[in-house]
């Protein structure tokens, strides 16, 4: 499947991956360099390697010297003296229309078992999406869960005066421009399913929401009422926003349909309430309001009513993000003057900081849970970065120029 089409702007921002950290038992794997990929753009083992490393449940066993392929029947004693628990083997053939067939094959290698493999007949374009594709297949193999190296991520940059609404790959390489503009854009939302981002745009000299279908380009507006109508929360069914909009004089929270009519408003404080989240099963609706003196994250129910306080570690607690198995909560909170990403136990209110970093922002939980992307300062200038639930592992994704913020990881494509 050929990733979705944007257009082929090059990004501002070119990624590298830097892995840091120290995390608890990882799966041992090797993999070979693929036979015939000498002929392609892409190193597909790299590749594969460097998504499940920056999982946190990985660990690369440098591979044993010889040629193999998906085709081969290996003899796996070697590799289990190495310290591998897993080997992945394959190819890449160029095919007589011009595309590549990324064949691989996975290994049990404590069992002596084959684990089994496919074939992806890609474009020389979407051969990054194939590695991420095998890397997943091992993913789901070793941990019994979905993994989200297919997945994308959306963030936005400003470069002088120009802002850009980025798609990219989970580990930020492939990014296209979905939008530029001389006005800056925030709060990029991705619908279910991954079809659709909402964001907010500032082109009318004031926030505006609109929803851009990401593999056509088109878009169309959502809200543009009095005031300012910003930060869209997508429901779990796709059929709903949760928006805010400054109707009543002060930012309060409205559900409007996708279709559009007449937002109905949740919110009835005389305070500022912003940044709604829908929890995962749909039910309730996560929020930032200063309606107790200092901003704090509240829930209430997601067709309104009365609002719980949610955060008491702190007097500053904002940008609220939920994990997609409903476990987590992760937001930033004001630490000494520093802005540092927490992450709450939902079930026991236990918080951790997993930072300590001082200008994080913008949470957003990978779709099976497991990691968070996040912007940051990082030596000066904004950076992307990514980080296993625990905090040991954290990746950088470092771009060459222009300011990276407010970045959003996308749901699994259906």
């Amino acid at each position: 499947m050929p990733l979705l089409g944007l257009a082929a702007t090059p990004a501002l921002a070119q990624f590298r991956v830097e892995v840091a950290g120290v995390g608890l038992t990882r799966f041992p794997f090797s993999a070979v360099n693929f036979r015939g990929n000498d002929a392609a753009s892409e190193n597909i083992a790299a590749i594969v390697r460097a998504d499940l490393e920056r999982s946190g449940q990985f660990i690369f066993v440098p591979p044993l010297a010889g040629a193999l392929d998906e085709t081969s029947r290996p003899d796996l004693a070697p590799w289990r003296e190495r310290g591998a628990d897993s080997l992945l083997t394959g190819s890449v053939t160029r095919l007589a229309d011009g595309r590549f067939d990324v064949r691989f094959r996975l290994w049990d290698v404590v069992r002596t078992a084959d684990l089994g493999g496919l074939s992806y007949p890609v474009a020389a374009t979407d051969l990054r999406l194939a590695a991420h594709r095998i890397a997943d297949y091992i993913y789901e193999k070793i941990t019994g869960e979905k993994g989200v190296f297919s997945t994308r991520i959306a963030y936005v940059t400003k470069a002088g005066n120009r802002h850009n609404l980025w798609v990219a790959d989970a580990d930020g390489e492939n990014a296209r421009a979905a939008l530029t503009s001389p006005e800056p854009i925030i709060s990029p939302s991705w619908a279910p399913g991954g079809g659709q981002l909402a964001y907010v745009s500032f082109e009318s000299r004031k926030p505006v929401i609109y929803a851009h279908e990401v593999a056509s380009g088109r878009r169309r507006l959502l809200a543009n009422f009095r005031g300012s109508n910003s930060a869209p929360a997508w429901s779990p069914d796709g059929k709903s926003l949760v928006v805010t909009l400054s109707l009543s004089g002060n930012a309060q929270l409205y559900a409007m349909d996708v279709n559009g009519g007449e937002p109905r408003r949740l919110s009835q404080s005389s305070s500022i309430d912003t940044e709604p989240v829908f929890s995962a099963d749909g039910q309730q609706i996560y929020f930032v309001s200063d309606r107790g003196g200092s901003p704090q994250i509240y829930r209430m129910p997601a067709q309104g009513g009365g609002a719980q306080r949610v955060t008491f570690t702190g007097n500053y607690n904002i940008s609220p993000a939920l994990s997609p198995d409903g476990r987590w909560l992760a937001f930033i909170s004001r630490v000494s003057g520093a802005f540092r990403l927490h992450v709450m136990e939902l079930a026991t209110g236990t918080v951790t900081a997993l930072t300590e970093t001082g200008g994080d922002e913008s949470p957003s939980f990978a779709p099976n849970s497991r990691m968070i992307i996040y912007a940051t300062r990082d030596k000066g200038a904004e950076a992307l970065m990514t980080t296993t639930i625990d905090g040991r592992i954290k990746t950088r994704l470092a771009g060459a120029q222009g300011d990276i913020r407010e970045p959003e990881w996308g749901p699994f494509l259906r």
